[in-house]
């Protein structure tokens, strides 16, 4: 569960008609601190995947990669729909 901080300063970039990369980054700047603390993911690229798990969660419409592998994308899929449902930001 992201930060109430995050989740704010996210919308505040939001409000302020920022691209949805730059919205992310709160997110994966959290993560990468986590990461830095010991805590959460084992590697930088994990505490990445992990942070835009949460952005697309969160409801920033983050597109799926479409570089990645199969697995990668329907997964990221899902975490779009997860947030479109939810509706956050």
């Amino acid at each position: 569960m992201p930060k109430r901080e995050t989740v704010e300063r996210a919308k505040r970039d939001k409000a302020e008609g920022k691209s949805p990369s730059t919205q992310a980054g709160e997110f994966v700047r959290e993560e990468m601190h986590k990461y830095k603390e010991g805590e959460g993911a084992g590697s930088p690229q994990q505490a990445v995947a992990i942070g835009l798990s949460k952005v697309r969660r969160a409801g920033v419409d983050l597109p799926a990669p479409e570089d990645e592998g199969r697995e990668v994308r329907k997964r990221a899929e899902r975490d779009l729909e997860a947030g479109e449902e939810k509706g956050e930001l």
